[in-house]
């Protein structure tokens, strides 16, 4: 076994196991009523987008097939039938091999859908939204991945993000800042707007989180699941490897601090899951520009994203969308910033330069303009998805039932409480 393969399979372990450190993280910010429902969201995800990659996703992500493009790859690519092993793209079968590289990439898609989650917190039923994931991984996801991650026959990326961007010129997007996080955040708003406010809950007196401790595990747990995700993208880049496992210790650490100084300035106070949040919001922002920053400009990208993104998520409150958990006021504008910031402040491995290290505004300019129509294409077809579940099976439980505890009524376990 190559070293890639196994540091690739050990990074995609890592990965899925973010996915049950965020059901873990989202359980404890919400009610003890909805937490069974709250955790299910996010292992429903795994189920649904693990089976669709298998089937359909693989080829629409990265296989080039005859009917692939820079925009999306061919479903019908014989991946699912395949028995061994040329690699992603078919390149160098010695280098990690065909299903190591797809297990890596379904993982990013599974966390992809699972973020969108939080933002339907106490009044998504469970169907639907096995639906909604099964809808947005086929439409976004699975697309969105191509732009940026799709390869052609010799292994080279070929999707359009990852070669030019309104002839300005290739984005830079180490591990999904675009594509992961500001599209989830896009998505978390098109639903917070489609479900609407919760019955009870939803202001900040009452947005208590239920278990502190499991909030603090499950942030835990997503630091430790990063490693893999952002040192394991294209199959381990060795010599930035170490950059990039201490920048995504940093920038987290950063963060957090930023968060808590917000906090106890604003609020008098700073909170435990004021740090978990800044840690997320730290670990979105270097996630896009890990392997560009020197270790100086990650924790300075560390203390804005921590900073804004604790403001940004009482934005809410002033615009009336629910939000539930923050997805919008950490993914999407954590990820944002942290894929900006390298059009600015990158010196390291970026192809183009940003304005700091020749001073020209090109990759600022692709970095903006791939950001936003991520964000608008998750959006509008997240929207028209989600409303399309709500008009027809409907997509969010009776009123008795939110009061009630989703708990017993969706799952038959749990338990409400007054």
């Amino acid at each position: 076994m190559s070293l890639e393969l196994a540091w690739l399979l050990i990074c995609a372990a890592l990965v899925i196991f973010m996915t049950p450190g965020l059901a873990f993280f989202y359980g404890g910010l919400v009610k003890a009523k909805s937490v069974v429902a709250m955790m299910m969201l996010s292992f429903g995800s795994i189920i649904v987008v693990a089976l669709l990659y298998t089937l359909i996703g693989a080829g629409i992500a990265s296989q080039n097939g005859a009917d692939s493009n820079a925009f999306f790859g061919n479903p019908f690519s014989d991946f699912a039938l395949r028995e061994t092993a040329t690699a992603l793209g078919d390149s160098d079968p010695e280098s990690y091999g065909l299903f190591a590289g797809h297990a890596f990439l379904v993982a990013f898609c599974i966390i992809t859908v699972a973020l969108v989650s939080g933002a339907v917190a106490d009044r998504a039923k469970f169907w639907p939204w096995m639906l909604f994931a099964a809808l947005f991984s086929v439409v976004v996801v699975f697309p969105t991945f191509r732009w940026l991650w799709g390869l052609d026959a010799e292994g080279d990326f070929d999707g359009w993000l990852a070669n030019d961007v309104y002839g300005l010129g290739a984005s830079f997007d180490w591990a999904g800042g675009t594509v992961i996080h500001q599209s989830a955040g896009a998505a978390a708003l098109a639903l917070a707007l489609v479900l609407g406010k919760r019955k009870i809950g939803f202001s900040k007196e009452e947005a208590v989180s239920h278990n502190v401790p499991l909030v603090l595990i499950g942030a835990a747990i997503l630091w430790f699941g990063w490693f893999g995700f952002n040192t394991g993208v294209h199959g381990g880049d060795v010599d930035s490897t170490g950059l990039i496992f201490f920048n995504t210790l940093i920038a987290p650490a950063a963060a957090a601090f930023g968060w808590i100084v917000v906090e106890k300035f604003k609020d008098g106070k700073s909170t435990a899951v004021g740090a978990a949040s800044g840690i997320v919001a730290g670990l979105v922002a270097i996630t896009p520009a890990c392997a560009a920053l020197t270790p100086l400009w990650a924790i300075i990208l560390g203390l804005v994203s921590g900073a804004i993104s604790a403001l940004a998520v009482e934005l809410k409150f002033k615009f009336g969308f629910d939000d539930s958990l923050d997805v919008v006021g950490i993914h999407l504008v954590a990820g944002f910033i942290g894929c900006v910031y390298i059009g600015l402040f990158g010196t390291v491995g970026v192809d183009v330069e940003s304005v700091l290290s020749d001073g020209k505004f090109s990759l600022l300019g692709a970095q903006v303009l791939s950001s936003l129509t991520v964000i608008a294409f998750s959006f509008v077809a997240s929207f028209a998805i989600a409303l399309g579940i709500e008009k027809t099976i409907g997509f969010r439980v009776k009123e008795e039932d939110e009061i009630a505890g989703i708990d017993s009524v969706l799952h038959g376990e749990g338990y409400a409480i007054d």
